[in-house]
C-alpha cells in the first residue's frame, strides 16, 4: 500500500470523551457514506480530492519513530491514546495497518500509557495479550447486512465485528460499542433493542445521533426519536450496571 511521512503523530483530540489520539493512516477503505466527517474534512483541506482517493489509505511509515520522539515529551500529559479518530486502526483486509497499530499500542503500553481502539474492522485477538487497562470497541449502528453494504461498503460485517469483540471480552479485556451515527427510521427501520441485546456483554456503550445527513431532518419527529433511543440506551445500561455516554446534541429539548 502507499505510504507517507508525517512530522507529528500524537495530538490532543478536543473530542468530548477523548484525550490524545494517533491516526496511523490517511484515508479509509471502509468508504462510509453517512456521510463521513473525516472524509469531508480531508477534502476540505486538500488531503483527499475524491471519495475514491479517500478510500485508498496511505500508511504513516514513520509512525513508530515519531512515537519514540513524542512519548517522552507528552507522557506526563496523556491519560489515554485513542486509535483512531480520522481513520481506522484495524481497517478491514489491511493486515499491515493492524500490525502497525499493534506495535504502536505495545510501545504506548510499555510507557505506561493506556490505549483505546475503535474499529469497523476486526479486532485481532493479539490485543488480549496487551495491557488489561486498554479498551477495545467496535462501531455498530445496525445488524442489517444489506444496510451495511450500502452505508459501510468496505467495512467488516456486523457479525464479524461482534464475534471478535466477544472473544476479547471473554479473554478478560475491557470492551465497548459505539452506536453512532444512529439513523432515523426513514433511513432504516430496525430495532435498537435487538442491537443492544447483541452487544449486551460489553462494559460500555456510546450512543450518538446521525449528523450531516439531510434525511434526518426530513423525519418529522427526529428529535423525539433520538431522545427516546438515548433514554433506551441509558435504561439498558443502568439496569445492567454498565457505563454509557450519550454524545452531545443527541438529547435535545423538543
Amino acid at each position: 500500500m502507499k505510504t507517507i511521512e508525517r512530522k507529528s503523530l500524537l495530538y490532543k483530540t478536543g473530542v468530548e470523551y477523548g484525550d490524545y489520539t494517533i491516526n496511523i493512516t490517511e484515508g479509509c477503505s471502509h468508504g462510509c457514506k453517512y456521510p463521513c466527517y473525516a472524509m469531508m474534512m480531508a477534502k476540505r483541506f486538500g488531503k483527499a480530492k475524491t471519495y475514491e482517493d479517500w478510500c485508498e489509505p496511505k500508511l504513516i511509515s514513520n509512525a513508530l519513530e515519531l512515537l519514540d520522539k513524542e512519548i517522552p515529551k507528552l507522557k506526563s500529559k496523556i491519560n489515554s491514546v485513542q486509535l483512531c479518530f480520522t481513520t481506522d486502526a484495524f481497517m478491514y483486509n489491511y493486515p499491515e495497518i493492524a500490525d502497525l497499530s499493534l506495535n504502536c499500542i505495545k510501545k504506548l503500553n510499555a510507557n505506561g500509557i493506556k490505549c483505546t481502539a475503535l474499529t469497523k474492522g476486526i479486532l485481532p485477538f493479539e490485543l488480549s495479550e496487551l495491557s488489561k487497562d486498554n479498551e477495545y470497541g467496535i462501531t455498530l449502528i445496525s445488524l442489517d447486512e444489506n444496510f451495511r453494504k450500502e452505508i459501510e461498503p468496505g467495512a467488516a460485517t456486523y457479525i464479524e465485528r461482534i464475534k471478535a469483540l466477544k472473544k476479547l471480552h471473554d479473554a478478560g479485556c475491557k470492551t465497548w460499542v459505539s452506536i453512532e451515527p444512529y439513523p432515523t427510521p426513514n433511513i432504516i427501520e430496525q430495532s435498537l433493542d435487538e442491537i443492544l441485546d447483541a452487544i449486551s456483554f460489553v462494559d460500555k456503550i456510546i450512543f450518538g445521533r446521525l449528523n450531516y445527513n439531510a434525511k434526518v431532518s426530513q423525519y418529522k419527529d427526529y428529535k423525539l426519536f433520538f431522545n427516546e433511543m438515548a433514554n433506551k440506551v441509558i435504561n439498558f445500561c443502568t439496569d445492567r450496571n454498565k457505563q454509557y455516554h450519550i454524545k452531545e446534541g443527541t438529547i435535545t429539548n423538543i
